[in-house]
Order: structure tokens, then C-alpha cells, then sequence
């Protein structure tokens, strides 16, 4: 018996993952109500678990829900697997119901990345379509826990250890993860009481894939040497951390603000005499006198803003030893051609002086609203 139009017990499971959901949707202003609510479903357990949690509210009149189907074209059968998925879909009571084709390009990305980014690029076309206020993604607390070690692994920041946001803003898109409290086992019992047939992903189970060895390998290992609930604490870990990070963030950015306000903004030499064009400008002064944690997240999203990529610890460091008036003036080249010079105070004005970024977008675009991006190789349940 289904629960839906069932007799009898609830399932917990059911009423916890129903509970999750009712709770992300009213907690984003303009998600609740007749806004609709798309729910990205891969088929797997995890996303249909998800499906079938909202569903509850479509039929009751209490949420407008939709669904979107990737089909990545990865594997043999793909658009078999994303059209019976929407089939389901459409039987739970969800509409609309989309699913889209997309290319995954392989460039310097892995092939987690450059699915996930082909992914998250089909979602946010049919958000655009439809109009959606909110995108529902089927991540877990086993997904949490895992996105934890492979920041440990990487030897990452609090951003990267705090593990997936509950609430992401993405190219104009807000995503929300319900299911971070939820566990993969939970997840396969919702299925199991809704009587639903989920897909398994073989991927999942590709052991040559970083995520996937920490699936099957390494958490095993940790369960059975260090006692059970580790990927419980792993997930708290990340539930501490997120707070942490925004705050930490959101400071950064603050400081990167008035380090651009107090910085000249008339024309200046740049490499090898060069006028830089336009070049990013922070005043030295500003970035000195901050705490460490601060500055060096302020520089981090400055070089975004400049054009280039997010920085490694190493050219990070590098970069801070620059702001803080050690070593030559430069310039220190950072990931995605951008270079970074100390210029001395201009004339009749006083003070350390300020840096100058120039890159592929020179005095570009402001910095992210929530800082340096990190690396998210997720998978949708």
C-alpha cells in the first residue's frame, strides 16, 4: 500500500522526508504559495524520494510542483531512463514535468565537474521557461558527509568543509536541499513505502571516481574502525561549519568593498610601463590592517572579480605576502591569467600604496556574492 490514499501507520520515513521539504519551501520567501517549485530528479532514490515528498503537497493544494529530467547522454538507454523517470513523475502528480538533453563538454573539468555543470545549465533554462521560484535538489546526508572528506581530502577551507549550503544561489537560480538531515536509507524507504522503483545509477558504483571510492571504500573503513555515526558527524561537522563560512564570506566581502573604495581610481603604470586598462584596485592600507581570515578571503574573490579562478592555497599565500609588503612587487601570476603588482602611493598622497589585478575581465564584474566558489562535485540523488 502506497501512501498515498493509504490506511494506517504513516511510515516515518515519509512523514520525516514530507516534514523536510514543507519546512525548505515556506523558509524561502516566495517559494511557497502558488509560486511554482520544480523537484530535479535523476530517478535515482534519493531525488525521487523527493518527488514523491512534494508530490504530497501538489495533490493537497498546498504546493505548485514541478519536475526537471537531465538526461546527460552519458550512458546507453539515457533518454529511455530521463522519459520513464518523468512518466513517474507525472504519475506522483507533478506538473509540469521537463526533461532536457545536454552536451557534457570535457575541457579541464574531471568528469564529475563537467557533468554537474552541463547539469545545473539545463536545470536553470527550464527555471527560465517556467519561471520556477526554487529548484529542489535530492542531496543527503550521506552526500554531506562525503563532500566533507573529499574537502579534508583536498586539504580545503571552512567553505569546502562546510559541505553543500542548504540554500544555493546559482546563475540566478535559488536551489534547496531538503534532504541533508535525510539519510540514503531513508531515502530508499520512502521509495520502498511509496512503492516506487527507483533507478540506480551505475556510475555510483564506478570505484575509479573519487566520490564513489569514498562511498564504497573509505567511509566503510571509517564506520568500522571508528564506530558507527561517522557519516552523522561528518554531516554535523559541515551543519557547524556553514554558518561559519557565510559569516566569514560575507566579511570578506565587505572588506574587498572598501578596499576598492579606497583605492585611486585615476590611471597608473602597469607591466613594463603599460597602462593596465581598467585593472582592479585595492587600497593596501585597507587589506593590511584586517585580520588575516578576512584579507585573505577579500583577495580570493578579488581575483575572481579580476576574470580568474578561485586560487590555491600556494598562490593564495603568495598572493597575501604580496598585500602585506613582503618580497618583490611583483607581478604574482594567478590561475586564470590574472597578474597582481604592489604599486607605490601615487603622488601627494600617502600610505602603503595598493594593489592592482588585471586579467581577463580588468576592473570586471563585482566580487560574488558568496565569495570564492569552491568545488562541488555532487551528483543528484
Amino acid at each position: 500500500m502506497t501512501q498515498f490514499g493509504r490506511r494506517g501507520r504513516l511510515s516515518p520515513d515519509v512523514a520525516a522526508a514530507r516534514r523536510l521539504v514543507l519546512d525548505a519551501v515556506r523558509a524561502h520567501p516566495g517559494a511557497g504559495g502558488d509560486p511554482l517549485v520544480l523537484v530535479a530528479c535523476s530517478g535515482g532514490p534519493d531525488s525521487l524520494a523527493l518527488a514523491a515528498a512534494a508530490a504530497h503537497f501538489a495533490r493537497r493544494g498546498v504546493l505548485r510542483v514541478g519536475g526537471v529530467v537531465v538526461d546527460h547522454g552519458l550512458q546507453e538507454g539515457s533518454a529511455e531512463v530521463a522519459a520513464r523517470t518523468a512518466e513517474t513523475l507525472r504519475g506522483l502528480g507533478l506538473d509540469p514535468v521537463h526533461t532536457t538533453a545536454v552536451t557534457v563538454r570535457r575541457g579541464t573539468e574531471g568528469p564529475e565537474m563537467a557533468a554537474r555543470t552541463a547539469r545545473y545549465a539545463g536545470i536553470a533554462e527550464v527555471v527560465r521557461r517556467t519561471g520556477a521560484a526554487a529548484v529542489l535538489l535530492g542531496h543527503t546526508l550521506d552526500d554531506q558527509a562525503e563532500s566533507v572528506l573529499l574537502g579534508l581530502a583536498r586539504g580545503s577551507g571552512t567553505r569546502s568543509l562546510a559541505g553543500m549550503p542548504p540554500v544555493r544561489e546559482l546563475d540566478g537560480v535559488t536551489y534547496l536541499r531538503p534532504f541533508l538531515e535525510l539519510t540514503r536509507e531513508q531515502t530508499l524507504a520512502v521509495c520502498a513505502a511509496e512503492q516506487l522503483e527507483p533507478w540506480h545509477d551505475p556510475t555510483n558504483g564506478d570505484t575509479t571516481l573519487t566520490r564513489s571510492r569514498i562511498r564504497h571504500r573509505v567511509l566503510p573503513v571509517l564506520e568500522a574502525e571508528l564506530g558507527p555515526g561517522i557519516a552523522r558527524a561528518l554531516a554535523r561537522s559541515a551543519a557547524i561549519l556553514g554558518p561559519d563560512a557565510r559569516f566569514l564570506d560575507d566579511a570578506g566581502n565587505e572588506l574587498l568593498a572598501r578596499a576598492r573604495a579606497a583605492a585611486p581610481t585615476g590611471p597608473g603604470p602597469g607591466a613594463g610601463g603599460q597602462e593596465p586598462g581598467g585593472a582592479l584596485r585595492l587600497d593596501l592600507e585597507v587589506l593590511q590592517e584586517a585580520p588575516e581570515a578576512l584579507r585573505r578571503r577579500a583577495l580570493a574573490a578579488a581575483v575572481v572579480a579580476a576574470g580568474g579562478q578561485s586560487p590555491s592555497h600556494e598562490r593564495l599565500g603568495a598572493l597575501d605576502a604580496l598585500a602585506r609588503g613582503r618580497g618583490a612587487a611583483g607581478p604574482v601570476q594567478m590561475a586564470g591569467k590574472v597578474s597582481v603588482w604592489r604599486r607605490r602611493p601615487q603622488p601627494g598622497t600617502r600610505g602603503p600604496g595598493h594593489l592592482e589585478l588585471a586579467g581577463a575581465r580588468p576592473g570586471g564584474a563585482a566580487a560574488p556574492e558568496s565569495g570564492p566558489a569552491s568545488h562541488e562535485e555532487r551528483r543528484e540523488g
